[in-house]
């Protein structure tokens, strides 16, 4: 009797076990929100091609989706992490430190961000300082923080058009602005050593006074990419800020800036010259691989050429597609299962 006790015990234990590890029946990806849409797009695809529940994509930023996929292996941890930047050391070491290992990294593609204006307005060679004291709320100005004075933009660089500072974006929760504000007011504020100096020792409170966007100058102008593009054609000497897709495919109503002296072209944002361009990654878990129902198959849609590859429905959305090359070595990497080195910072 006992042992029958026992037997039936010990079935129960494996079937609650077995019920644990296989509560979550769908794919789940977290992190940057720039790699956000691009994500969503690839899940809504693998939904209308399988019969699988619709994968969980959520944006919380690459260092907080690097946070949560570290945090442990079990179902209750995300399968992916969106990341705009490659992982730090210290990430992979809180990964291991938490029995993640084994971690497949793949490169997607790049992003580069467009400052545009009207076809027939005046041409803007941008340092990326200027973009800093353009556009943030606050600007360093004679060794102090001050509300930014600034009205006009030849009263930031003398060989700036006199337009006054008048900017179309997206808003807060898009993509595309996070990409702006980091590769754009950030680095621009960077060029100054006191902030550089701030940035090094206190990191958020270099964000919370550099990042906030100027309510007289900059102006949520909503999701649509089309809408500013339209808006700039009605509204001479404006600009505004989107994904290089959108440039592309409306060069016969708008033109791009330089910026630091680079133009916007697939060629500079894929070759990282474009100071607004960088790479885009997902991390996945290899051990998840065959336990995570689907999946396998959602990357490798992610991987395949019809999403990512030149020509792809995510260069439609803004994606920079990687050279033929690298996308190839990327399918090869997720096949053969290569897992990450430890990375050198």
């Amino acid at each position: 009797m006992k042992k029958l006790l026992g037997t039936g015990a010990a079935a129960a234990v494996m079937t609650l076990a077995t019920q644990a590890h296989a509560a979550r029946d769908y794919v789940w990806a977290a992190g940057s929100s720039t790699v956000f849409p691009f994500s969503t797009r690839v899940a809504e695809n693998y939904a209308r091609k399988t019969v699988a529940k619709a994968p969980k994509v959520e944006s919380l930023g690459t260092g907080g989706g690097f946070k949560l996929f570290c945090g442990g292996t079990g179902e209750g941890f995300p399968d992916i992490a969106n990341a705009s930047r490659p992982m730090k050391k210290s990430e992979f070491d809180a990964c291991a430190a938490k029995g993640v290992k084994d971690i497949i990294a793949l490169k997607i593609g790049f992003d580069g961000i467009v400052i545009a204006t009207d076809k027939d307005g005046a041409d803007y060679a941008f340092k990326i300082e200027h973009l800093y004291l353009g556009l943030s709320a606050k600007v360093l100005r004679y060794g102090k923080f001050v509300p930014n004075p600034y009205r006009a933009w030849d009263e930031i660089g003398s060989g700036l058009p006199g337009n006054r500072i008048v900017v179309y974006g997206p808003p807060p929760t898009s993509g595309t602005r996070d990409a702006f504000v980091e590769l754009g007011i950030e680095e621009g504020a960077r060029r100054f050593p006191l902030l550089t100096e701030l940035r090094s020792n206190n990191a958020k409170g270099f964000k919370a006074l550099v990042d906030p966007l100027r309510a007289d100058g900059w102006i949520d102008a909503g999701e649509n990419d089309n809408a500013i593009v339209q808006t700039l054609t009605r509204t001479p000497g404006s600009l505004g800020v989107f994904g290089y897709s959108f440039l592309e495919e409306n060069g016969d109503k708008v033109k791009g800036a330089s910026v630091n002296g680079v133009f916007p072209t697939t060629a500079t944002i894929a070759n990282g010259s474009y100071p607004l361009s960088r790479s885009l990654y997902i991390y996945v878990k290899k051990s998840n691989l065959g336990v995570t129902p689907g999946l396998r198959e959602f990357v490798e849609e992610f991987l395949s050429d019809a999403a990512s590859g030149r020509g792809g429905y995510l260069q439609g959305r803004g994606l920079i597609p990687l050279p033929a090359a690298q996308h190839d070595a990327g399918k090869a990497a997720f096949k053969a299962g290569t897992a990450m080195a430890r990375p050198a910072s």
